[in-house]
């Protein structure tokens, strides 16, 4: 600093430095929020409500399902329920207030749960079943690897299909739905009008809701015609259609879709009760007749008994664990650097700084005593090096260290000094010049000399130190 104490140098000032820095290399633990399974999910499923909603991509259909039910019961509520209450009994708009809410729950239950999805091999997995495969096949000359694989169940051989999309063998009676893109357990078909793939774990759910559905458009169909014809026998049949339009939408609707509900409630019936699904009866993969060489292997013999076996049986859990979170890797720590990036030293390179120069054939010894302010410490105190400055070939035998240390070889030709100068400067880093690069210099240990501070280190170690 100058005599007087005046000029430009009494406005330069210590700025404060930050020690927490917002690169990835300079934080020492930066936390990662952890994401669920549900959103890297491969299949082409929607997911609600954190994952606990799942559903297919297409759900245009399903919505028209809603708003079908939704609107025909509310005009059978508010249109034909009061006149049949009076009318009748008031036991008819509670017999469909039941129904309806039980339709809507089957049908959310169905839509909105996890039809058996199996999961996809991981890429490990996928490595050791190729592995295997193709050892199998490696016999005998070239063969193209197998792709199936048999099993006997009940005395009838079953082929298990491979699946290159998921990377697994498929279990028995499961399938892999093109729209969903996923393995389904106990696949029985794709339906668009609940907006997801009915399978193991949503079926007796599809079931319940079709048969009820079935049990609700006759009911709303029935009392609207017994609506429609008790008001024509007050005021005649025109006049009662003139004063309940709605009913007569309701009729519309219900003629027209409740011949396809009944016929397909009367098909699942016949599949539930031997004991098949909707993809096996298509493909006609088994006979209903136990004597023929293709008897259904999963029927029980007694319709009772694959009713209950369908409908009664206890639910298995969901394989994919949707709501799980995915475990990132392990943070790794990075030494603090009091605001001093150093730029372009990685965790095992920032330990191997030094503040003096290194020598690139010369072992580094670092000890464990925690360093001063302003310096770093290797070995026991030696001659002091003047900080900022490149230090030539002959100032080295100057250094004076303990006697029991090896001297130091007087030979350096070909020796490479790293100087603080030398060493290249990050974007936002101070000058080599400026008073906080006096307090605390830190080097780069170039990786380049690995090999050679093996080769070397049976020659000697040497100890500095710096102030």
């Amino acid at each position: 600093m100058p005599p007087g104490g005046g000029g430009p140098t009494n406005d330069c000032e210590y700025s404060q430095i930050s020690t927490r820095s917002s690169s990835p290399m300079e934080s020492p633990h930066k936390k990662k929020v952890p994401r669920r399974k549900w959103e890297a999910f491969p299949g082409r499923n929607k997911f609600y409500c954190n994952g606990r909603i799942m559903m297919a991509r297409q759900t245009g259909v399903f919505y028209l399902t809603l708003v079908l039910i939704v609107v025909t019961s509310g005009l059978f509520f508010a249109f034909d329920c009061p006149f049949l209450a009076s009318h009748i009994t008031p036991a008819i708009p509670v017999i469909g207030g039941v129904l309806f809410f039980f339709v809507m729950g089957t049908l959310l239950r169905t839509s909105f749960s996890d039809p058996g999805v199996l999961p996809r091999a991981t890429p490990d997995e996928a490595a050791d079943l190729e592995r295997q495969i193709a050892n199998g096949s490696s016999s005998g000359g070239y063969r193209p690897p197998p792709r199936t694989k048999e099993v006997i169940i009940n005395g009838q051989t079953v082929k298990l299909k491979y699946c290159f999309t998921c990377k697994i063998f498929r279990p028995p009676r499961a399938s892999h739905c093109s729209l969903c893109d996923n393995c389904v357990e106990r696949f029985d078909h794709h339906c668009p009008w609940v907006g997801n793939c009915v399978g193991k774990r949503n079926y007796r759910f599809f079931y319940m809701f079709i048969l009820s559905l079935s049990f609700l458009t006759i009911f709303i169909f029935a009392f609207v015609i017994t609506h429609v014809i008790l008001r024509s026998h007050q005021v005649g049949f025109l006049n009662a259609l003139k004063d309940t339009p709605a009913s007569v939408l309701e009729v519309v609707v219900c003629f027209f879709s409740v011949w396809s509900i009944v016929g397909l409630s009367g098909f699942h019936t016949y599949l539930i009760s031997s004991n098949q699904t909707t993809n096996e009866d298509i493909k006609g993969s088994w006979s209903s007749k136990r004597g023929k060489d293709n008897y259904n292997p999963y029927s029980y013999g007694n319709i009772f008994t694959n009713c209950c076996a369908a409908l009664c049986g206890p639910l298995p859990p969901s394989l994919i664990d949707r709501r799980g979170f995915i475990l990132p890797d392990t943070p790794q720590p990075v030494a603090p650097s009091n605001g001093i990036a150093m730029y372009g030293a990685t965790q095992s390179q920032s330990n191997m700084a030094a503040a003096t120069p290194l020598l690139q054939s010369e072992p580094i010894i670092i000890t464990d005593e925690p360093p001063l302010p302003g310096k770093t410490t290797l070995t026991s105190p030696c001659a002091t090096l003047p900080l900022g400055q490149p230090t030539p070939p002959t100032s080295t035998p100057n250094l004076s260290c303990d006697a029991d240390m090896m001297p130091m070889r007087e030979e350096h030709e070909g020796h490479h000094f790293l100087t603080p100068e030398d060493a290249p400067s990050p974007p936002g880093m101070l000058p080599t010049g400026s008073p906080l690069t006096h307090s605390h210099t830190m080097h780069l240990y170039n990786p380049a000399s690995q090999d050679s501070l093996h080769e070397d280190s049976v020659r000697g170690l040497v100890k500095l130190s710096s102030v």
